[in-house]
């Protein structure tokens, strides 16, 4: 008689595996639990991570007081270059209870929630706010809110920098060179970059294929770009972009290009009212001079009419006088 076969035993699984199911088990949970909104500003934690992971980069921090009696809202303008981990802190002093003061932080019109930290000290009341700038998407206006009735706000533009150029037109004629110039105070442009005016449509201005144009300073604080042998086409509008980490930044520059015949025009139009002014004095004397010559002219031709008004009065009168003879002779 056989044996019946034994039940087979199954051993304990290997460790790899037990190890794969925990961390799925694991990442369920965490998915379960995460914010669907990815951002450094969703919560406390994440923005305390963010500043973690970018602490190799400066740290900007800047302030602002308000008041009570505040009566303007309270601004301050940041220009940022590079990537940066941002500390803002508003302080708001208020004479009474600061517990029926609420405190809000906003981005632009966006409401930042819970990303702020909020203490008081005497009757102080102090806010911070901290985040990390690593994109131009960051870029433009945070603002810390005090509210009790009234709304007292303090409010942080950062940009990157402005540059600067010629503000007036720039005026040169045909045939010259001219130096078109753009500077940016206490920066350093990673990247600067010329456009010219085709209608409505920027067009780089590209100095290695054209020997017309000459660059200087690509990688300096101030760009300049020399224009040789000009002609009128080249007037029109010039701007010059500044490349930061964090954006762009342009200025425009007029550029108006004259023939020489331009600035006579003037000259030769005061000339020819010159030339009829004179004119008509030479005329004035010439009739002066003529009339004095011949003074009694008028005088001689009132007298000469008037004889013959005498004679033809007198032929009148003797001719009844003739028919009268004759009558009284027969």
């Amino acid at each position: 008689m056989s044996a019946l076969p034994r039940p087979r035993r199954f051993g304990a699984p290997p460790p790899w595996l037990l190890l794969s199911l925990c961390l799925l088990a694991a990442a369920r949970v965490s998915l379960a639990d995460s914010n669907p909104q990815d951002s450094p500003s969703t919560s406390l934690p994440v923005r305390e991570e963010m500043m973690a992971k970018y602490s190799n980069l400066s740290l900007e921090s800047h302030n602002i007081s308000l008041t009570e009696h505040s009566s303007m809202p309270v601004e301050k303008n940041i220009t940022l270059e590079k990537p940066s981990n941002i500390e803002l802190v508003c302080q708001f002093t208020k004479s009474g209870d600061l517990n029926s003061v609420n405190v809000t932080w906003r981005k632009d019109d966006e409401l930042l929630e819970n990303n702020y930290l909020v203490n008081a000290t005497g009757n102080i009341l102090y806010t911070q706010y901290k985040f990390t700038i690593i994109d131009n998407k960051q870029l433009g206006s945070y603002s810390c809110v005090f509210e009790e009735g009234k709304e007292q706000r303090g409010t942080f533009n950062f940009k990157v920098p402005e540059i600067h150029g010629k503000s007036k037109p720039l005026i040169t004629y045909v045939g010259d060179s001219t130096v078109l110039v753009c500077k940016c105070q206490d920066c350093f442009p990673s990247r600067w970059t010329w456009y010219s005016s085709n209608g409505s449509v920027q067009i780089p201005v590209d100095a290695q294929m054209n020997n017309k144009y000459v660059v200087n300073g690509t990688y300096a604080n101030e760009t300049r770009l020399k224009i040789t042998q000009l002609s009128e086409e080249d007037g029109g509008s010039y701007w010059c972009q500044a490349v930061f980490q964090l954006g762009e930044s342009e200025e425009q520059i007029e550029l108006v290009v004259l023939s020489y015949l331009v600035p006579l025009k003037p000259f030769l139009a005061i000339v020819a009212e010159v030339v009829l002014l004179v004119a008509i004095i030479l005329l004035c004397e010439m009739y002066t001079q003529k009339k004095k010559k011949h003074p009694d002219h008028g005088k001689e031709f009132e007298q000469i009419e008037h004889l013959k008004s005498d004679d033809s009065n007198g032929i009148e009168n003797n001719a009844p006088r003739h028919r009268k003879n004759e009558s009284m002779g027969q």
